[in-house]
Order: C-alpha cells, then sequence, then structure tokens
C-alpha cells in the first residue's frame, strides 16, 4: 500500500489485529521493511502492525539528498496522520532508532513507548571519516561497494556460514537501495546529535543490544540506557547489528514482554 505523506509517495504495509494498539516499526539503513519479517508473526497475534520504507528506500520515493533525521521522522508522522493514527508504539533498529529519538523529543504526545534497537545516540567526530568514505564509496561504485563490510558489521561469522533465506533477503534488500536515497539517509545519520537531550525522554524505554555489535556498540546503548529515566538495556548474545534478524527468538521474547506491560493508552 502507498500514501502520499510529507510530501511524498511512502510505502507501508498494515496487518495484525485491527482493534489493537499500533506498533510502528522504523527499519536500518540500507533495508526495507522486509527486514521485520522475523517479528510479523508474533507482532501480529497481539498487535496493529505498520511497516513502512524510509524515504530513499525501496518502494518508498527517494528525494535528492541531504536528508535529515527530523525530516524522516516527519514522514513517519505524516503516514501516522495519513492512516488516522495518533499514539503509536516506535520500534526501531540503527537508523529507525535515530528517527525514534528524533520524535520521542519533538513529539512525545504522539508515542505509547520507544524500542531502541542496536542504535546511538551521537555519531563522535571520530566516526566521521567512516561516514564519509561510505557515502563516496555509493556516489562513485554504487551499492555493492558496501555489501562485505556491512555485512561483517552487521552478522556474526557463525551466522554467515549458515546463510539462511533470511540473509540472501537482506543483501537484496541492500544491493537494490536507491544509492540517492542511501547518501541522503547517511548525510542524516552522521550529524546524529541526540546525547546530550535523552534526559528530556520520560517514554517507557526498551533499548536492545547485540552483545557483538561494532556499528553500534554496547558501549552506544548503555550511553543512553544512562540518561533515557524510564529505560531498560537487554544485551543479546551471539548477535551484531541486525540482532532482530540473527536471534530473533529472544529479541521477539523481550519486545513483546515489554510492549505488553506499557501502561495501556489506546490511541485514537
Amino acid at each position: 500500500m502507498f500514501a502520499t505523506a510529507n510530501g511524498i509517495r511512502i510505502h507501508y504495509k498494515l496487518s495484525g489485529r485491527k482493534e489493537g494498539l499500533v506498533v510502528i516499526l522504523s527499519h536500518s539503513l540500507a533495508s526495507s521493511l522486509k527486514m521485520w519479517d522475523p517479528q510479523m508473526e508474533m507482532l501480529e497475534s497481539r498487535f496493529r502492525v505498520l511497516r513502512y520504507d524510509t524515504r530513499g528506500h525501496s518502494r518508498s520515493e527517494t528525494t535528492p539528498a541531504p536528508y535529515t533525521l527530523e525530516g524522516l521522522g516527519e514522514d513517519a508522522l505524516g503516514l501516522l496522520d495519513q492512516l488516522g493514527m495518533d499514539r503509536v508504539h516506535w520500534v526501531g533498529l540503527s537508523m529507525g532508532g535515530m528517527i525514534g529519538q528524533s520524535i520521542a523529543l519533538n513529539h512525545p504526545d504522539r508515542l505509547l513507548s520507544l524500542s531502541l534497537c542496536d542504535t546511538a545516540a551521537v555519531i563522535p567526530a571520530e566516526a566521521q571519516p567512516i561516514w564519509e568514505e561510505r557515502i563516496e564509496g555509493v556516489r562513485q561504485r554504487g551499492m555493492s561497494s558496501q555489501l562485505d563490510a556491512t555485512m561483517e558489521r552487521w552478522f556474526t561469522p557463525s551466522f554467515l556460514s549458515l546463510n539462511p533465506p533470511m540473509l540472501t533477503l537482506i543483501k537484496e534488500e541492500l544491493l537494490t537501495t536507491p544509492a540517492e536515497g542511501y547518501i541522503g539517509c547517511a548525510i542524516a545519520i552522521r550529524k546524529l546529535n541526540y546525547l546530550n537531550r535523552l534526559s528530556e525522554i520520560h517514554l517507557p524505554t526498551l533499548i536492545m543490544v547485540g552483545e557483538d555489535d561494532p556499528a553500534t556498540p554496547v558501549s552506544a546503548s548503555e550511553a543512553i540506557h544512562e540518561r533515557i529515566k524510564n529505560s531498560g538495556l537487554i544485551i543479546l548474545r551471539s548477535a551484531r547489528h541486525l540482532s532482530n534478524v540473527e536471534q530473533p527468538g529472544v529479541f521477539n521474547e523481550n519486545l513483546v514482554d515489554f510492549l505488553m506491560n506499557v501502561p495501556n493508552k489506546k490511541e485514537k
């Protein structure tokens, strides 16, 4: 399905319990709503589940770079408005968690809870050259330039050696991500700097991270946990950056347990 929100065409899927509270899932850079396939069965039996492709990704519209995290947040809020949804549970991984922080800080009245998975609240100065290298690599050589290094950051060697069908899907989604969309979102990520504002967030918050995540390490999640008063931190064993894909069982169990125990304030 498609909706026009915040001036762009957004691709989304809506499923699950029609009368349930809404859980919105926001994916990582160079991925798509399909990234959440391992979560769908468990979430759909309990909630109304909204997945969408971020601006510049998969079947959503790609606009010229650069983008901002605040603008990406407005895209999501515009989609919620189009669908008549007021307050929702936000679940974001990596870039999706950064967008979630933007909404929690600027529009907290739209969220019932915040789940921040394998994400960070700031991109430090020492990491800026890494992002510049990625942007230039995609600009000059396309998305294939990022495949091998990204898979090594996203998954443990043991998971890569298993080569499950979900890994093939993740690779395909990365390779077909529009270069302009990747660059636009990467520029937004480079400017991430919410760390000193996190104490303003008072929403029930779950933080999950793979213990071996080299992209947004455990220390980044600990820094978020220390600053958000109503937060819990869960470290998932034998997982790197896409912990929802590598360890879906324990990821789903912890996510659903958290969501089911958030005080019930149903959206409009």
